[in-house]
C-alpha cells in the first residue's frame, strides 16, 4: 500500500508539474496573440510529439519529456545589419547569431511581415515574456492561498505541549536543567500541559504568533496570564524572564541566529491552524524572500551538492532540489501516515513553491530566459528614449541574437547544474520529516 501511495503522490506531481508548464506557456501564448504576433507551435514538454493537434494557424502538443515547454513565435530576433537572415558564416560564435536568426524566420510566410515578434513595441514584448512567470506567480498565490485559508498549515498553537523546569539559553547544548539554573516563568506561575492560554498581560492570544510576541517584549515584567483549564478559566501571573531565544521571521517562523527577548518556558502544541487573509499574506512575502535568497545562495550550494551526489557529505534540508527530488518528495507525502486533507494540503504547497521558483528563476536578467528577453527589450527602449531626447537616429531594434553566444554558455551551465541535481536527487535524495 506504501509503495502504491508513494506512485499516486508522484503522479500527483507531474500532473501539477504539466499543468504548471502549460499554464507558463499560455501566458505567452495569450499575450502573443492579443499582439498580432504569430506563432506556429506551444507545445508542452521537449523531444518526440507525443500527441498533437493544429487549430488555426498554431500547433497545439505534447511532447515525451515533461521537463519544460515552449511555443514559438515568428521573428524573434531582427536581420541581420545588411536585412540578410540566413547563416553564412564559418566562425562559430558568429554562426550560433546567424543560425538564431535563422530559426527565428525559418516559418515566416508572405504576410507575415507585420506579425514578427521582434517588429512590436518594446513594452508588447516585455509583456508577452513576462506573461509566462507571471502566469506561474498567479497559480503559486492561488495555491497557497487556497492551502493556507482552506486547509491551514500545522504551527504552533497556543495551547501548552510542556513546560519547562527552568532557564536554560536557546544555543545550550543541552536540555536538562543545572541546579544553578533559575526555575522557568511558567513553572513558577503554575502553567501546566494541556493549558490554553486564552490571554497574555490583556491581550487576546488566540494565535501562537501573537502569543509569542507579548512574551518576547515583556521581558521583566510581572504580568497576569488567562488559561483555559478543564473547560475553567483561571488566572495566573507570572515574572517574565530575559532570555537568549530563537530569532524569528514576521511570519512566526524560526530562522537562524538568536536574540535576547522575554521567556516564559514552555513548549507549544502543534496543530492545524487556517490562515487569515491578512496572516496568509504575511506569509507568502516571506516565501518568496526565501525562495529569492536560495536562488542567490544557489552556487554556494554546488560543493555541498556535489559532496551528497558523489561523495558521502549528507543531504541538507535546503539542497537544490529538481523535478525528480521534488516527484519523490510528493511519494513520500503520499506516503506519510496523516489525514488525507493534509495530504493534499501538502501536496499543492509543494506545487505552489515549484510555480515560485518557477517565477523566480525565469525572471533572471539572462538568455536563454524569458527575463533576458525583457532585459533586451528595456534596454532597446532606454536607447531610443535616449536617441529621441538627444535628437539623435533611431538605432532601431535591439539584436538579442548578438548575446547567443553568452545565451548557449548560460544554457550550459543551467544543463550541467541540473544532470548535478539529478544524480543527488536519485543517489541522495532530499527526505521530508
Amino acid at each position: 500500500m506504501t509503495t502504491l501511495m508513494m506512485i499516486l503522490g508522484i503522479l500527483v506531481f507531474v500532473v501539477g508539474l504539466l499543468v504548471s508548464i502549460a499554464w507558463h506557456e499560455l501566458g505567452h501564448l495569450s499575450t502573443a496573440k492579443l499582439f498580432g504576433i504569430r506563432v506556429p507551435q506551444y507545445m508542452v514538454g521537449f523531444g518526440p510529439t507525443i500527441w498533437s493537434r493544429k487549430k488555426g494557424e498554431t500547433e497545439y502538443g505534447i511532447k515525451a519529456i515533461p521537463l519544460g515547454g515552449y511555443i514559438r513565435m515568428i521573428g524573434m530576433f531582427p536581420p541581420g545589419e545588411d536585412g540578410r537572415i540566413e547563416a553564412r558564416s564559418t566562425s562559430p560564435f558568429r554562426s550560433m547569431v546567424e543560425d538564431a536568426r535563422a530559426a527565428a524566420f525559418e516559418e515566416v510566410r508572405p504576410g507575415d511581415e507585420t506579425r514578427l515578434f521582434y517588429t512590436r513595441k518594446p513594452w508588447k514584448r516585455v509583456i508577452v515574456m513576462f506573461a509566462g512567470p507571471f502566469m506561474n506567480l498567479i497559480l503559486a498565490v492561488a495555491l497557497f492561498f487556497v492551502v493556507l485559508m482552506g486547509f491551514g498549515i500545522t504551527q504552533q498553537t497556543n495551547v501548552v505541549e510542556s513546560v519547562s523546569p527552568c532557564v536554560i539559553k536557546a544555543s545550550a547544548e543541552r536540555d536538562t536543567c543545572k541546579k544553578t539554573d533559575d526555575a522557568s516563568p511558567a513553572k513558577a506561575a503554575g502553567l501546566q500541559a494541556k493549558d490554553k492560554i486564552v490571554s497574555f498581560n490583556g491581550v487576546t492570544t488566540d494565535k501562537w504568533n501573537t502569543l509569542s510576541d507579548e512574551i518576547r517584549k515583556s521581558a521583566g515584567k510581572t504580568v497576569p496570564i488567562v488559561v483555559e483549564r478543564d473547560g475553567h478559566l483561571k488566572t495566573l501571573t507570572a515574572h517574565i524572564a530575559t532570555n537568549q531565544v530563537a530569532k524569528k521571521d514576521s511570519s512566526g517562523q524560526v530562522v537562524d541566529g538568536y536574540v535576547k527577548a522575554g521567556f516564559l518556558g514552555f513548549t507549544a502544541a502543534t496543530g492545524v491552524v487556517h490562515q487569515d487573509f491578512g496572516d496568509s499574506v504575511s506569509w507568502m512575502g516571506d516565501r518568496v524572500g526565501d525562495a529569492a535568497d536560495s536562488i542567490v545562495a544557489l552556487p554556494a550550494k554546488i560543493p555541498a551538492l556535489w559532496d551528497a551526489a558523489f561523495g558521502d557529505g549528507p543531504r541538507e534540508q535546503d539542497s537544490p532540489m529538481g523535478v525528480v527530488g521534488a516527484a519523490r518528495v510528493g511519494g513520500d507525502i503520499a506516503a506519510l501516515d496523516i489525514p488525507a486533507t493534509q495530504k493534499l494540503a501538502m501536496s499543492l504547497m509543494l506545487v505552489a513553491g515549484f510555480n515560485l521558483s518557477l517565477f523566480l528563476f525565469n525572471m533572471l536578467p539572462l538568455l536563454p530566459l524569458d527575463g533576458g528577453h525583457i532585459a533586451g527589450a528595456l534596454w532597446e527602449a532606454l536607447r531610443r528614449n535616449v536617441a529621441k531626447v538627444f535628437r539623435r537616429p533611431d538605432p532601431g531594434p535591439f539584436d538579442v541574437a548578438k548575446l547567443m553566444p553568452v545565451a548557449y554558455v548560460v544554457a550550459g551551465i543551467f544543463v550541467c547544474f541540473t544532470i548535478l541535481v539529478l544524480i543527488a536527487d536519485v543517489v541522495n535524495p532530499v527526505k521530508i520529516s
